[in-house]
């Protein structure tokens, strides 16, 4: 990685940055906010993609904040929790065959994991927000989001079992709630999921310029969030 002060968030995917006296474009891995993240003369850092066809030279991976860093790589935690079952991380339990991108319904899900028990279906979701060591998603409304948990409660009362897993992306979460003010609709949804069944898991991480780990499960409030 290679460090560069943001000057700009020019829309949604993309990102001005000075990189030593030049100004280059990067590319925001991210279609949330993250307003309280990509301010103007954060220090962020760039990872160099060689990829052809590509607009721009580097994605935007991480962001120093509040004397820490956070991952904005909203492709990151799926992948974070596939490398996690195939350490055996019991989330499930007892899989013996990961199927991504499985469709469900209208929904296109992130895993479909098979068992001793049957069958497991997870969304994993990405969390950059934290505020005072509460962790919260969504940061924009997500009527997506609402959809894909509405997908995994249907699963669960069809006789399989579901999980939405909240990877959060930084290390100064102690909890997880839905950002019920931002997003009601999907805060609702969540919480009348998980009365039906589906797992609501939350795991932070340990972000450095070398990696992100997976640091250990935090809690998830839901009676009070909506």
């Amino acid at each position: 990685m290679v460090q560069a002060k943001l000057l700009a968030r020019e829309n949604r995917f993309r990102a001005r940055v000075l990189l030593g006296d030049l100004a280059v474009a990067a590319h925001v891995p991210n279609s949330g906010r993250l307003q309280e993240l990509l301010v103007p003369d954060a220090t962020v850092w760039l990872t160099p993609v060689a990829h052809s066809g590509r607009r721009t030279a580097f994605d935007l991976s991480l962001v120093e904040h509040a004397g820490s860093l956070v991952s904005v790589d909203a492709r990151l935690p799926n992948a974070l929790f596939g490398e996690a079952l195939a350490a055996d991380w019991p989330v499930c339990g007892g899989v013996t065959q990961i199927q991504r991108e499985v469709r469900l319904g209208s929904s296109r899900l992130d895993y479909c994991l098979t068992g001793i028990g049957g069958r497991c279906w997870v969304e994993v979701k990405s969390v950059t927000l934290v505020r005072g060591g509460v962790a919260m998603f969504p940061d924009a409304p997500t009527v997506r989001g609402a959809r894909h948990v509405c997908e995994l409660q249907a699963a669960v009362q069809a006789g399989d079992a579901a999980a939405v897993v909240f990877m959060v992306q930084r290390a100064d979460a102690h909890r997880f709630r839905p950002y019920a003010e931002n997003d009601p609709a999907f805060a609702r949804a969540l919480a009348d999921a998980a009365a039906v069944g589906v797992q609501v898991l939350a795991y932070r991480c340990r972000i450095a310029t070398t990696g992100v780990w997976v640091a250990g499960q935090i809690p998830v409030q839901l009676n009070d969030a909506c």
